[in-house]
């Protein structure tokens, strides 16, 4: 994927951090605000997850730290949940001004409660997502139950969480006080994705239910099952990403897909800080290569090797399929196995040495359907017509150059 480092201000003037990530190769066809939880950042593993599959899907998404948290200016003790809404209004503002108006807000845990409240107030926005929400944001409350008499009693507390400590002031719990979510998602009139853990042990699963009984229609909700509230397992966080892009979908205007704005039919994206993890994009559709995770991979998908010995199947399943359709030979199914490694030549001369081993694809075939041997041998023999083995037996070059911004 495509992630650029953004800063916008908030509305004391202070700088925020956000990444701003974007397809591969393509124009978004909505922009996604998300929301993190209380204390934490934008560079959570599951808000990273989450926007990698709205990306895959053709969203480019804005993850940003809140006043006070992770790279963002301003102090964490002066600020309050209404600071965290003022945030999302300014990050809203940024992509209005420099890309286009976003259409869909997500918010985790106390970043769900923020981006109903926001919803209310931004125009452009046609769908929102909640994932761990509170009914109400006081529900902050219990989390600070070690410091809460000290706040009331001082005005302010220091407060551990997440492993961290965090000055907690009375303005915080007062501005708490004043919110109604159920009030304001009664009058959303937006569509609501409401997605709850039944095993949630730090927001309950009745939160969801009086958020999702409070909202009008269309409302949705979709259960986590199993999940935990931070959607630490992988799998949780990429099914939740996906569930809300799709879901999302119905209700945003999306552009006829269009084919790649290049000269080539494949692009292949891959940051800095992405290890090996490259985002495809291929015609219309969009793909994830990786390397094995015993190469220093996270494998979230097949490895270069893989993607050519892929080709190399595909492409001689329909060739075969094409070859006995046109004969009428009752070949029900066809299953092409295929594998890439450096081996020695059948007829090699000097097989003791590492540098005779040449580029082998190791290729089994399993038909279905009632063939004769003669047939199979046929088929055996129009396995290797098909135009990826042609092209692997050719003489091929790579011509290769910079193209300017």
């Amino acid at each position: 994927m495509n992630v650029q480092k953004v800063v916008f201000q908030n509305k004391e003037g202070q700088n925020l951090s956000g990444r701003l990530e974007l397809p591969v190769n393509q124009h978004p066809h909505n922009f996604a605000i998300f929301a993190h939880c209380f204390t934490c950042t934008k560079n959570l593993s599951a808000v990273k997850n989450i926007g990698r599959a709205l990306t895959a899907k053709g969203f480019g998404v804005l993850r940003f730290d809140f006043t006070g948290l992770g790279e963002s200016e301003g102090d964490f003790e002066d600020t309050n949940f209404s600071g965290n809404v003022e945030d999302l209004l300014a990050a809203s503002d940024y992509l209005k001004e420099h890309y286009q108006a976003p259409t869909l807000l997500i918010g985790h845990s106390l970043g769900g409660a923020a981006v109903i409240f926001a919803a209310s107030q931004i125009n452009s926005i046609k769908a929102v997502a909640t994932i761990g929400a509170p009914s109400s944001p006081k529900h902050v409350q219990h989390l600070l139950k070690s410091g809460i008499d000290e706040i009331n009693e001082t005005g302010q507390a220091i407060v551990h969480l997440s492993g961290r400590d965090f000055t907690i002031k009375k303005q915080f719990i007062d501005d708490l006080e004043t919110k109604s979510l159920p009030e304001t998602a009664q009058k959303l009139n937006k569509a609501l994705l409401v997605m709850h853990s039944p095993q949630d042990s730090t927001v309950s699963i009745n939160n969801a239910e009086e958020i999702y009984v409070s909202a009008r229609h269309p409302k949705s909700f979709v259960s986590l099952n199993n999940a935990d509230h931070l959607l630490m397992n992988k799998k949780d966080s990429i099914y939740v990403g996906e569930v809300i892009a799709s879901w999302a979908m119905r209700y945003l205007e999306t552009p006829e897909e269009e084919n790649l704005s290049s000269n080539h039919q494949v692009v292949a994206s891959l940051d800095a800080d992405d290890g090996f993890t490259t985002a495809l994009k291929m015609g219309r559709h969009a793909l994830t290569a990786d390397e094995p995770i015993s190469f220093g991979g996270n494998d979230f998908g097949p490895s270069p090797y893989e993607l050519v010995s892929a080709g190399l199947s595909a492409c001689t399943a329909m060739t075969v399929q094409m070859y006995t359709k046109r004969k009428k030979w009752p070949l029900e199914n066809i299953e092409v196995h295929t594998s890439y490694s450096k081996s020695h030549a059948v007829d090699c001369e000097n097989c003791e040495e590492d540098a005779a081993k040449i580029d082998t694809f190791h290729r089994e075939i399993k038909i279905t359907g009632d063939l004769d041997e003669k047939q199979k041998t046929r088929i055996l023999q129009i396995a290797d017509k098909c135009p990826v083995h042609k092209t692997l037996h050719n003489n091929t070059q790579v011509i290769t150059k910079i193209i300017e911004n």
